[in-house]
């Protein structure tokens, strides 16, 4: 599995939809950004949850999970819910 599995957020499943969806390396999801990985996930998975969202958020902040502020929350839930 690619070095995505190494970032905090990111387990198995989330590293192999971020696979499927052609990013394969850390640096190509800190260049593809937030918004258009998770957009690209959900074009493949449209179950892809606000948990993905997050776990990518805290991926490329590089906080642990259980760790986003009531403002970031809010902030990827009205992104999550526009689409």
């Amino acid at each position: 599995m690619s070095d995505l599995i190494e970032m905090p957020g990111i387990g198995p499943v989330l590293a192999g939809r971020l696979n499927d969806a052609g990013i394969t390396s850390i640096e190509e999801l800190q260049k593809t950004g937030l918004k258009n990985a998770f957009l690209r996930i959900r074009t493949l998975y449209p179950d892809a949850c606000l948990m993905s969202l997050y776990g990518l958020f805290c991926a490329m902040q590089g906080k642990k999970r259980g760790t986003l502020t009531t403002k970031e929350k809010a902030d990827l839930k009205a992104f999550f819910y526009s689409l």
